[in-house]
């Protein structure tokens, strides 16, 4: 019997068990029997012509079955299927933000964007409305801020647990001495 690997947003529909063993040859029988014994989870995973949601991925021993066989893809005794469903974040807001708007001296400093057709003013508009947050400022992070910033986006929110040091300054250029 394959097992189900359940990801931590739909245990509560399968009794807060992270993982089901069910019977079935394939993947799609696997993820039948699981929505039979637990039918809350049918919603999530199916839509209601009863097929994968588009924002589930479904894996059998770490391969994407999309380029297997899809549902089809045969299952064996000890294999393991893992859901994954992409997960959208982020948070409503109440009132919207004006539109921003570029000043003269923005349109100066970014009129190499302007006049590029890929970028362009609404592009410019999105960039500066545009909020990142940079995980890690090292090597790689570090001329990544300087970058995001150099094009114009609107809010850097910067995390880093190493500390700042001299002997880390070659790595960590955004920090001087």
């Amino acid at each position: 019997m394959p097992k189900i690997l359940i990801p931590t947003p739909l245990r509560q529909y399968t009794g807060k068990q992270d993982t089901v063993q069910v019977k079935g040859g394939t993947v799609g029988e696997a993820l039948t029997a699981l929505t039979t014994q637990h039918q809350d989870l049918r919603r999530n995973i199916y839509n209601d012509e009863g097929k994968l949601r588009s924002f589930v991925n479904v894996y059998l021993n770490d391969e994407d079955i999309r380029y297997l066989s899809k549902e089809a893809t045969p299952v064996k005794e000890g294999d393991t299927i893992s859901i994954v469903p992409s997960i959208a974040g982020g948070s409503a807001l109440e009132t919207m933000a004006p539109a921003p708007t570029l000043s003269k001296d923005e349109i100066l400093r970014y009129s190499r964007h302007l006049i590029m057709p890929e970028v362009g003013m609404d592009g410019q508009l999105k960039l500066k409305s545009a909020k990142v947050l940079l995980i890690g400022t090292g090597g790689l992070g570090a001329p990544l801020g300087l970058y995001l910033a150099a094009a114009g986006v609107g809010r850097i929110g910067l995390v880093d647990f190493d500390v700042v040091d001299y002997t880390n300054l070659q790595r960590q250029v955004i920090h001087g001495t």
